[in-house]
């Protein structure tokens, strides 16, 4: 596993969140991606956080495309995204007050057991594209402007393909959802894998890609700008941020899915001592 390290003055892990003051709104809207909903994580998080520091986090779970165009138009407080390029992009035009990465997984791609592009020990990821491009296989696309979108968009780019035929179909849906339309189309997809292992038990989908490096999948959290939007809650996104990088937290995100699926469904990019 590789540990990516925040600088010091960045890095808020001997911080403790300080219970907000009474005057201080309570209620912080988190726009978050539905990859880290699905997987469960946040079910874990969000309680821990509002009984130590008496805030309540109220998550919308969309695409990382829309949990951004939320932040520019300020209808959300913090952000919980994973498109890179896109938040470069969102903190160049100040809706940014800060960004960190917070953890990483993997992209893959699944698809059914019985495989029928033999896309299954392929060399890589175009490779397998273009298996699923000349067998006319059935591929489902989120097409919602999420970071799993965007980062399908792309590998086909990647590959010298633009998928336009019947066989490439658009959910413009969430991951989970995604995932099931391809189970019961018997079609592949491209995933985050924490949310394939969370679904994995109701599904007949393996996976056709292993851990490439060229998929790792970052997850960042950005709070938005007080000065675009005066109204934002930023004592409490600056509260949420701060929690998430303190050691137990890290800790919490390091062995969250060991006990239910064997391995970590993500991987902090920060060491705890």
């Amino acid at each position: 596993m590789t540990f990516i390290a925040c600088p010091a003055n960045e890095n808020p892990a001997n911080t403790v969140p300080t219970p907000p003051p009474a005057q201080v709104n309570k209620n912080i809207l988190l726009a978050t991606t539905t990859s880290v909903q699905d997987s469960g994580l946040l079910d874990v998080l969000i309680p821990k956080f509002n009984k130590e520091t008496g805030f309540n986090i109220k998550p919308i779970a969309v695409g990382s495309g829309e949990a951004m165009a939320m932040g520019k138009r300020g209808d959300a407080d913090v952000l919980f995204v994973h498109s890179p390029k896109a938040e470069e992009t969102f903190m160049e035009e100040g809706f940014g007050k800060s960004r960190k990465l917070l953890m990483t997984n993997y992209f893959v791609i699944v698809g059914p057991d019985e495989d029928p592009a033999g896309c299954f020990g392929s060399a890589n990821t175009s490779e397998i594209l273009t298996k699923i491009a000349d067998k006319k296989a059935n591929f489902i696309s989120r097409a919602d402007k999420s970071g799993t979108h965007t980062k399908e968009l792309s590998l086909w780019k990647n590959a010298n393909i633009t998928p336009t035929n019947e066989w490439y179909i658009e959910a413009k849906t969430g991951m989970g959802m995604v995932l099931q339309i391809a189970n019961e189309k018997r079609g592949y997809t491209l995933t985050d894998r924490a949310t394939y292992l969370s679904f994995k038990s109701k599904l007949q989908l393996k996976e056709m890609t292993g851990k490439d490096e060229a998929l790792i999948n970052k997850y960042s959290v950005i709070v938005v700008s007080p000065e675009k939007f005066p109204k934002a809650n930023l004592a409490g996104a600056e509260a949420w941020a701060k929690f998430l990088f303190e050691p137990e937290t890290i800790k919490t995100i390091e062995e969250y899915g060991k006990d239910k699926y064997g391995e970590s469904l993500f991987y902090p990019a920060v060491k705890t001592d």
